[in-house]
């Protein structure tokens, strides 16, 4: 595999021509949905990929290096891979940041994107999660990356039903570097002006929320944006936070398979 592709496998179904791709936060890879492949490949194409310095995606440094990581770099990144697999058009399922990148690969590449599918989805920082980021930025040169990142996990997923998604996540995040971390947590920054623009723009493409009730950082913004988009749709899963694949893997699949099927060629 080339050094400037992305990290992927695929699952390749005997009948369906509909690809569905799998698009994981930061400090994730694509093994936090391993409580979806199973039911996803009964009824299509699979494709998961690591972004850029995550899990086995660390090997593309060349790119790294020559690129400053913005959001719409780790999103080209994404087409690339796509191109290089010929999938003109596919499903995004994302989950936390993974979202805003899929928003943005259907805002370069609408042509692209049949259907979004945005667990846990941030569509805006709130006064906490920006004070956060604030303290983050501050103390990233100096205190040890993994500190951090298991405090924001606390943070965003403090209750007890969260544990293993909490665990998750810190497990996964100790696949990255400092320096890595460091890059990604730069894209933060990033996240208001882009979804001020996003919820001021709604694009014709069918777009499925599915979020924990209990995610109370990120539930507020989402019922205001699909309040006044038309082509958007919200389901909210009882005591369930953050991670919604991970905590009620069943009704994830159950919801966004439907939503995925309703608009399938």
């Amino acid at each position: 595999m080339s050094d400037s592709l992305l990290f992927h496998k695929t699952y390749s179904h005997a009948n369906s021509k509909e690809w569905v791709v799998f698009v994981h936060g930061a400090g994730g890879s694509s093994s936090i949905w391993f409580k979806q492949i199973r039911a996803y490949k009964e009824h299509f194409n699979v494709l998961l990929l690591d972004l850029r310095g995550h899990g086995k995606s660390n090997n593309m440094l060349k790119e790294m290096i020559s690129n400053p990581y913005s959001f719409k770099e780790v999103t080209t990144d994404i087409v690339k891979l796509l191109n290089h697999l010929r999938i003109q058009k596919a499903h995004f399922v994302g989950i936390s940041l993974g979202t805003i990148i899929i928003r943005n690969l259907a805002e370069l590449a609408p042509s692209r994107v049949k259907t979004m599918v945005l667990g846990g989805a941030i569509t805006r920082f709130n006064t906490r999660s920006q004070i956060l980021v604030r303290i983050g930025d501050l103390c990233k040169s100096f205190v040890p990356y993994m500190w951090l990142y298991s405090l924001f996990a606390y943070i965003i997923m403090p209750q007890r039903n969260q544990r293993e998604s909490r665990h998750l996540f810190v497990r996964e995040a100790k696949k990255l570097c400092q320096q890595e971390f460091k890059r990604w947590f730069k894209l933060a920054a990033e996240v208001n002006p882009l979804m001020r623009y996003f919820k001021e723009r709604e694009l014709p493409i069918p777009t499925l929320y599915l979020m924990g009730a209990e995610d109370y950082m990120f539930i507020k913004p989402v019922r205001e944006m699909v309040a006044v988009h038309q082509n958007s749709y919200l389901t909210e899963f009882e005591n369930c936070g953050h991670v919604c694949n991970v905590e009620r893997p069943d009704d994830f699949n159950e919801h966004s398979i439907a939503f995925i099927k309703k608009f399938a060629a």
